[in-house]
């Protein structure tokens, strides 16, 4: 166990970012099974906006790696393309 205040504090803030990290990609990827679901294009659309923030911010944090938000986007914006 750590002995300095500041050591701590970290243990305390990590395990909140970690919860946090582990809600926002959990509801992520939940969003992208949603959007695989759809067959109306125009549903998807909107939500392909959606999932592409999402992604987006996911990276920015580094919850995931940016090539793998950017292979996400792609095939999600390919399936939404083929979409009738």
């Amino acid at each position: 166990m750590a002995n300095h205040k500041s050591s701590l504090k970290r243990i305390r803030a990590n395990a909140a970012k970690r919860l946090r990290n582990r809600y926002q990609a959990k509801t992520t990827r939940n969003a992208i099974k949603k959007l695989r679901s759809t067959t109306i294009k125009a549903d998807a659309s909107v939500l392909l906006s959606k999932v592409t923030s999402m992604l987006d911010r996911l990276a920015k944090k580094n919850v995931i790696h940016k090539n793998k938000a950017s292979n996400n986007k792609s095939k999600l914006t390919k399936f939404v393309n083929n979409l009738k």
